[in-house]
């Protein structure tokens, strides 16, 4: 890494499941530090529950950002967050502090968005989004999927593959462009005042699908069913991006059994497609977790390590 004297914004990623929220907040309490949440769904109300979002508690003991500050309805993209989470880091930049803040969260496109910046994508004509849209209406998310796997393999395995927006725009840009919506996303880095650090969170795989499934059934147990019907009713008209997630949509599609079987399943997938994106990233340092005190220890030294080599 090279001698910065900017200040630090650690950003700390993993898949689903994997404890990030625990560490991040144990992490800002040593540092003294705030937490930008890049979660694209705890940023919603009215959701607790199925997005994991962070305790009463966890609130209370450290600052956090971007959390439950929309209403469901709203619509809220990773440009849009790009913007607002650059403005809070150069407010906390200039706060005087070692590490700045802590970007934590498991949307890769939202981190990408305030670490690299995102690509200029070109407007889609009216034209080509009733197209879209049509296909969706008479072909289903099936269609969309097929479309996606035949414009753009290279995204089709980094995109959340039950998204409908998610896919519906690859497609569009795929076509207005007449190729890969995946060309047009550049390795071109905004340049920013501040220094990234990147610690990723792993567990192995058996571990982290069993704390992934356990973790769902602990939902069920707290209400997800409720939340997900009540957010329902509380929008009253067409479901928006916010509830077209995992732990959501699946209420909408099956019965309850094979709805929860269903979210385990979904969520096991969105792990690995997180983990698929976040390989190619070479600047992430992995620590496999083991336990709460030894993980919190052996990334502060990590980092620690780091401020000492850039005095």
């Amino acid at each position: 890494m090279e001698r910065c004297s900017k200040p630090i914004v650690v950003v700390l990623v993993g898949p689903t499941g994997v404890g990030k929220s625990e560490i991040a907040v144990a992490l800002a309490q040593v540092w003294q530090c705030p937490i930008l949440n890049a979660d694209s769904r705890q940023i919603y109300r009215d959701l607790p529950i199925g997005t994991a979002a962070p305790t009463k508690e966890q609130l209370a003991k450290v600052k956090h950002y971007f959390v439950g500050t929309k209403d469901l309805t709203e619509k809220y993209n990773a440009g849009d967050f790009e913007r607002d989470a650059v403005a809070v880091l150069e407010k906390e930049c200039a706060c005087d502090r070692p590490i700045a803040a802590i970007l934590s969260g498991g949307s890769m496109l939202y981190i990408d968005a305030v670490c690299k910046g995102l690509d200029d994508i070109p407007s889609v004509p009216a034209t080509v989004r009733a197209e879209v849209q049509e296909g969706y209406r008479v072909g289903g998310l099936s269609w969309l999927q097929e479309q996606v796997q035949q414009l753009d393999p290279v995204y089709w395995e980094q995109v959340d593959q039950l998204n409908p927006q998610r896919l519906m725009h690859c497609i569009e840009v795929s076509k207005v462009l007449g190729q890969p919506f995946s060309t047009c996303r550049t390795e071109c880095h905004k340049e920013r005042p501040w220094q990234v650090v990147k610690i990723g969170l792993t567990r192995p795989r058996a571990e982290l699908y069993d704390r992934i499934n356990r973790r769902v059934e602990a939902m069920v147990e707290e209400g997800l069913e409720e939340e997900a019907r009540r957010a329902e009713r509380l929008i009253g008209g067409e479901i928006p991006n916010s509830l077209m997630t995992v732990g959501y949509r699946e209420w909408r599609e099956y019965e309850r059994d094979k709805a929860i079987e269903m979210i385990k399943q979904n969520s096991r997938h969105y792990a690995k497609r997180q983990m698929t994106w976040w390989n190619r990233d070479k600047q992430i340092h992995w620590f496999e977790y083991e336990t709460y005190n030894t993980t919190i220890a052996a990334i502060c030294d990590y980092v620690d390590g780091l401020q000492k080599s850039n005095d």
